[in-house]
């Protein structure tokens, strides 16, 4: 593995982490009658915390986005999922929570299963598959999957919904990294122009922006601790299906190797769910309960009825 790689990968999942519980703080103060609406975006865009948040998590995916450059899809996709690493550091920080044997066993989860999947499947570039009906049925079922998922946490909104929408914005995420390594592919055989006339920088940004509304709305209604892990686990795995799908990315796959594979990414999503449940991270029901004093910040005004 690139330490190149390893560094950015690394540095955008603490960016990430970090920025998520600022976000989160920030949108519980939001009107819930912005639920799943680009007024929520418009609403927080007010409040530094929340700007403080969206910043850490722009440089999160602008140094993703050099990781996937540098590095297979495959590869970067499970270093990202740290991201959960630093969110339960800031928010232990806060809560002055102890790990525990939860938050130790989940943090020995997380990491033993990054590595036990990279060092078994040792990740590497192959050849793009050029077949254009295989790239749209690979982001059609992710999209189709989160069109679902959408759906549903809008009908059941306060119970399920958080952990739906989370669900929904990791599989965009997934499928947003996928297309970045695409994009500055494109950029280095043909410069900005080349670029710019495909379709994929457009996509994008508009999966980033969709998965933003999903993100803080989901933020919007419930603790960190019911959608976070959600999102978390979706994003690598959506990434990872993309890049062995379409982008040429290659694993072993000898039985021991698929063994240890399967092994570490079932090690990852339990370590993801041990850590996003942890008592350390913040309710966002209350500004004592993470920390802040909230004199220094404007406050949104939250409607309870529709």
């Amino acid at each position: 593995m690139s330490v190149l790689v390893l560094a950015l990968a690394v540095s955008a999942a603490c960016c990430l982490g970090l920025g998520f519980v600022l976000q989160q703080n920030a949108a519980r103060q939001a009107p819930l009658s912005d639920f799943l609406s680009p007024r929520l975006l418009l609403d927080l865009v007010r409040v530094p915390r929340w700007l403080g948040g969206i910043g850490l998590m722009v440089a999160g995916m602008v140094l993703g986005a050099v990781a996937l450059s540098e590095g297979e899809v495959s590869l970067v996709e499970p270093l990202l999922a740290t991201n959960l690493l630093f969110a339960l550091a800031l928010s232990r920080k806060q809560t002055k929570q102890p790990l525990g044997r939860q938050g130790w066993a989940g943090l020995l989860l997380l990491a033993g299963g990054v590595t036990a999947f990279i060092v078994a499947g040792e990740p590497r570039g192959g050849t793009a598959v050029t077949n254009p009906w295989r790239h749209w049925l690979i982001i059609g079922a992710m999209l189709g999957l989160a069109l679902l998922l959408t759906a549903y946490a809008k009908r059941s909104r306060l119970s399920a919904g958080p952990a739906l929408l989370a669900l929904a914005a990791g599989l965009l995420y997934g499928v947003q990294d996928a297309l970045t390594r695409v994009s500055g592919q494109r950029f280095s055989e043909g410069g900005l122009v080349h670029l710019l006339t495909g379709w994929q920088p457009y996509a994008v940004l508009f999966l980033g922006l969709t998965g933003l509304i999903l993100v803080q709305s989901a933020f919007e209604t419930a603790p960190l601790r019911m959608s976070l892990p959600a999102l978390t686990a979706a994003q690598p795995l959506a990434g990872i299906v993309c890049g062995v799908g379409f982008l040429g990315d290659r694993l072993h796959t000898d039985t021991g190797a698929l063994a240890w594979e399967a092994a570490g990414l079932a090690a990852v999503v339990l370590g993801i769910v041990l850590l996003g449940l942890h008592p350390a991270m913040p309710s966002g029901t209350t500004e004592q309960a993470m920390g802040f004093d909230g004199g220094h910040e404007q406050s949104l005004p939250r409607e309870h009825s529709r």
